[in-house]
């Protein structure tokens, strides 16, 4: 449902109940961050790993850049096509940081103390991102500079703004829309919006 009404879409690159649109809509709960020295900006990467990292923005960009052409959905009803993005694969992190055996879970940890949660498969999916550009320029405060997480096959509350922390699991631990309601995986293929579906 979207709106209460079914919308129809023609496209086999649009989940059920989607509206196509050519802006980037902004949602968010919680402030803009504003960042008065990058310099002091880092990302941490801890819990059932062999070699937690400290990583600087320049640690990040330093790393070898990928660029990804996906589709996102949003679990309010918008979908946006052909988005290019730059940054660094998710698999890259976890080479180096080494998740043991039993992590299974994933929790992105972002400012003000935002969290979302993520089985491990789809953290390290090829199509995940950290990026730090979307279509060829930086992101823009509202959109999660400096560093967002980028998870097209799931609904975009997933794809965490602002992110600070990356933390693997053995339990999954319900973020913040997840304790509010929202589904714990979101997979928008089959509507898993809401906690009840």
């Amino acid at each position: 449902m979207f709106f209460g009404k079914t919308k129809p879409h023609k496209s086999d690159r649009v989940p059920p109940n989607q509206n196509v649109t050519t802006s980037f809509p902004v949602l968010h709960a919680g402030h803009v961050p504003e960042y008065e020295d990058l310099s002091k900006w880092n990302l941490q990467i801890y819990g059932l790993v062999e070699q937690p990292l400290l990583l600087t923005l320049d640690d990040l960009h330093e790393m070898p850049q990928s660029e990804v052409s996906n589709d996102i959905h949003c679990v309010t009803g918008w979908s946006k096509l052909d988005n290019v993005w730059e940054g660094i694969k998710t698999k890259e992190i976890a080479e180096r940081v080494k998740p043991l055996p039993e992590a299974r879970f994933v929790i992105l940890h972002a400012e003000e103390g935002w969290t979302t949660n993520v089985p491990l498969e789809d953290f390290l999916k090829d199509s995940s991102l950290l990026a730090h550009s979307h279509n060829g320029a930086p992101l823009t405060p509202e959109h999660g500079f400096p560093l967002r997480a980028v998870m097209p096959h799931l609904y975009f509350w997933k794809s965490a703004k602002w992110l600070r922390g990356i933390q693997f699991t053995k339990e999954n631990h319900p973020g913040f829309w997840e304790k509010n309601g929202y589904h714990l995986r979101g997979n928008p293929w089959k509507e898993e919006r809401y906690s009840f579906d």
